[in-house]
């Protein structure tokens, strides 16, 4: 009987570069999306695929990160007092949205890496992996689709989304094979960002993954990839080579509504798509961003 996926693992260690210098203090994954951090959308969207235990992977300088998740008992008794009930409902949900757990990565060795430090926590079951750049819109489910592929299947799952060939080279892509469902296929093999020539297709790996334990063997003796780091790709590619390791790899094509926070112009578009789509936001701004757009030259 397949075990049953109970725990995600948010990989937040990184050092936010692209966004410098507003991540010299401040966490990337605490930039704001609106009016929340990029981490609680990827918190948020682990809950509502029942997975509350969740295991933060941090680094240096993340403090943020667990006072965000934390209670600042000083702040709602202000807000209690104002009588500003709608913005105590909103810091208190992120209080408890979750079990959040933190572990430090120590040396910055790669997505890899960052995952295999989660084993002691996971133990000998299958995982969820969600990372914090890819915001996936609450209403075009993924993780969801994804466990049940993964119970059904007893293999690693990985998400897929289609992406234009010249634009393949940053993303990890995918060699498949069709299955008996038209959004399902068999991973065959994986690419680390190939050049566009040497790509095997243009389904690109994004950042969700439901993992079966085996991946953890594999990880302690993969060898330093691209960059001079341990390559969770890498550990899939064995994975994918071989049905016989942990019953081989599938692919979920993801056809809904993704937000790249990891790039600095997606991330400004993601804040701009998510605002319009708001009943508090959108009223104001379509028409304000319409008048702008028709006057710029």
């Amino acid at each position: 009987m397949t075990a049953r996926v109970r725990k995600a693992v948010i990989p937040a260690a990184g050092l936010g570069t692209r966004f410098l210098p507003a991540t010299k203090a401040l966490p990337k994954e605490m930039l704001p999306v609106v009016d929340k951090p990029a981490i609680q959308y990827v918190v948020e969207e682990s809950v509502s695929a029942d997975l509350t235990d969740v295991l933060m992977i941090i680094g240096r300088n993340k403090n943020a990160i667990s006072n965000h998740f934390d209670r600042v008992t000083e702040l709602e008794l202000n807000l209690q007092k104002k009588g500003d009930t709608q913005k105590l409902e909103r810091v208190v949900k992120s209080q408890e949205l979750a079990d959040i757990y933190y572990l430090r990565q120590g040396d910055p060795k790669g997505l890899g890496h960052a995952v295999a430090r989660a084993r002691a926590h996971v133990n000998n079951e299958p995982f969820a992996v969600l990372l914090g750049d890819d915001l996936i819109d609450a209403r075009d489910p993924l993780l969801s689709t994804m466990i049940a592929e993964q119970e059904k299947r007893d293999a690693t799952i990985i998400a897929l989304m289609e992406v234009e060939p010249d634009q393949i080279h940053l993303y990890g892509a995918a060699e498949v094979e069709a299955t008996d469902s038209e959004d399902v296929v068999k991973v065959t093999g994986l690419v680390e960002k190939p050049a566009t020539e040497d790509a095997p297709s243009n389904l690109a790996i994004i950042g969700r993954y439901v993992l079966k334990p085996e991946v953890f063997d594999i990880l302690e003796h993969t060898e330093p990839g691209k960059g001079g780091e341990i390559q969770l790709t890498d550990a899939l590619q064995e994975m994918a080579a071989d049905d016989d390791v942990a019953g081989g790899v599938y692919g979920v094509i993801f056809r809904g509504r993704r937000y790249d926070t990891g790039d600095r112009l997606d991330y400004i578009k993601a804040i701009v798509q998510l605002a319009m789509d708001r009943d508090d936001l959108g009223p104001a701004l379509k028409p304000w961003l319409k008048d702008f757009t028709d006057n710029i030259d």
